[in-house]
């Protein structure tokens, strides 16, 4: 009798450790992806970015925005839309907006969220017009809520590595990732400054990275209606808009409120 009770308590005692390491995600699969001090280092890299040559049309590297990129939340997802790493730009995680911490993490999960191996490549910037009041996909925000359990205090432990934090965002600064083979393997989202340079943040972490779409870093661009051809994909203007170094100019000041 005695015997049994040992093996079940062994047997549960096995479980228990199971459970445990299921419920904190150590099988998550990052591989390929950049860890912690590598995000972080190519998030203090990018708004200087002397290597992003494809990006930096005009010989210029200002992001704009109300901070030129220095102050960012990143975070990066597998293919599994578990997030893989996190990390602020500043060396004081305080000096970056808390709030942005759950907005990198929704804009990961929805840039791999809404893309393939195949095209359209669709960065979070190309899904605002859809999402407005009036366009085929007004609501898609609510259709998968951020789980605010995931946080955690910006210079703490937790959260929700290994986890799956959801979040649906559709203003820029959320990209997809691919591997040498041209295969999907996670997003990246940054937040912290306007929706404008959060985007040209996170195309530059991704270029830095290795891990643009096969078509090259600029197939999922931010394209603004007062600068290219109006389409569904187009995104408004940010306070200090620039976009691969060339300045494009101000948001529209609010009329009639």
């Amino acid at each position: 009798m005695r015997k049994m009770r040992l093996l079940c308590q062994g047997m549960m005692l096995a479980m228990c450790v199971l459970i445990v390491a299921w419920s904190n995600g150590v099988a998550a699969d990052c591989k390929g992806l950049p860890t912690q001090a590598e995000l972080q280092a190519l998030l203090v890299a990018a708004p200087d970015c002397a290597d992003c040559t494809a990006l930096i049309i005009s010989g210029g590297n200002t992001v704009g925005g109300l901070f030129n990129g220095t102050r960012m939340w990143g975070a990066v997802v597998n293919r599994d839309s578990e997030v893989c790493a996190f990390a602020t730009s500043t060396a004081d995680p305080t000096q970056a907006w808390p709030g942005s911490q759950a907005i990198a993490k929704a804009k990961a999960y929805t840039a791999n969220a809404f893309n393939l191996d195949v095209s359209p490549r669709l960065s979070t910037a190309r899904l605002y017009t859809f999402a407005q009041p009036g366009h085929s996909l007004f609501g898609l925000n609510n259709s998968n809520p951020f789980d605010p359990g995931f946080l955690a205090p910006p210079d703490g432990q937790g959260g929700g590595k290994n986890h799956i934090v959801g979040g649906i965002i559709t203003f820029g600064g959320g990209v997809p990732l691919y591997n040498a083979n041209g295969q999907i393997i996670g997003g990246l989202g940054v937040s912290g400054d306007t929706a404008c340079a959060d985007h040209d943040i996170a195309k530059r972490v991704r270029d830095l990275a290795g891990l643009n779409p096969p078509e090259g870093p600029l197939v999922d661009d931010i394209t603004y209606s007062s600068a290219d051809v109006a389409s569904p994909f187009t995104h408004p203007l940010c306070p200090t808009t620039y976009r691969n170094g060339i300045s494009l100019g101000n948001e529209a000041p609010a009329i009639g409120y």
